[in-house]
């Protein structure tokens, strides 16, 4: 069955008219195995997610932690590559109309090709791509290519980025902005930074597109205190683990105990 897929813009949009915040799980493509990716992303929308962000496995992640690390180290060496993550879209894009995100190291999209890269991202069935390793003034020809292929460019923004360099970030985002709550690497933590409330609303404040925050975000009360700040929350390291809690079970039901944690996440009954 075919469903009509969704925009990052209009799946915002919904989420304002509802006056309730996006849940965004990080899934890295191909751990365990594909078919358990396949199986994951259909239950997360049904459990209430608003996109997914899906990571390509990478030898060298930018600022992901033990947990992340070593999924990737999982998919790498069960011979995933760029191609099977694509194929593997493809197939289950039918059965999943909220918005995929990309999130892959430059160096990666480079070596593949970037039109290469870009046009099979859009064929696939992404409508946005992240490159966290990639930052202005480098992003600027990139993003144009993404914007120009009819797909989102989501940037980073750090605690420690200017005011200067964070609206030229802003300004490269069509997507919506990746707000990091803390500078380091990604991990689940008990307690959230006391700024993250004035960081956010000052980035909102200079930005044309949504608002999304991310890292160490794992708990329901995170969820609750960031509504009030952002427009999306991004979780996944803690995602990553209910899967790793699972592995050895079936695809159907790893990608059941996600979704329950996804309800939990949203407060809603399993």
């Amino acid at each position: 069955m075919s469903t009509t897929r969704t925009s990052i813009a209009s799946a915002f949009a919904l989420l304002r008219a509802r006056g309730e915040v996006g849940l965004l799980p990080f899934i890295p493509a191909g751990y365990p195995d594909l078919q358990t990716t396949r199986a994951i992303l259909p239950a997360l929308e049904a459990a209430g997610a608003s996109a997914i962000e899906i990571g390509f496995p990478f030898s060298d992640p930018i600022a992901d932690g033990p947990v992340i690390q070593e999924a990737f180290t999982t998919a790498l060496a069960a011979g995933v590559k760029v191609a099977h993550v694509f194929s593997t879209i493809a197939a289950v894009r039918p059965a999943v109309s909220i918005p995929l995100v990309a999130m892959v190291s430059f160096s990666i999209v480079y070596r593949y090709g970037v039109e290469r890269f870009i046009a099979e991202a859009r064929k696939s069935g992404f409508g946005g791509i992240l490159m966290p390793d990639l930052p202005p003034p480098e992003a600027c020809s990139v993003c144009g290519l993404i914007r120009n292929a009819g797909l989102d460019t989501i940037l980073l923004v750090s605690p420690t980025t200017s005011p200067s360099r964070r609206a030229e970030i802003v300004r490269l985002c069509s997507g919506f902005v990746y707000y990091l709550s803390v500078t380091g690497i990604t991990g689940e933590r008990d307690q959230l930074p006391p700024d993250v409330e004035k960081n956010l609303s000052e980035l909102r404040a200079i930005s044309q597109v949504p608002v999304c925050v991310g890292f160490g975000i794992s708990k329901r009360q995170h969820v609750l205190r960031l509504a009030a700040c952002a427009d999306g929350v991004i979780v996944g390291s803690a995602f990553v683990r209910r899967i790793k809690e699972n592995a050895g079970r079936s695809p159907a039901q790893i990608a059941s105990a996600v979704g329950d944690y996804c309800r939990e996440l949203l407060g809603r009954e399993p």
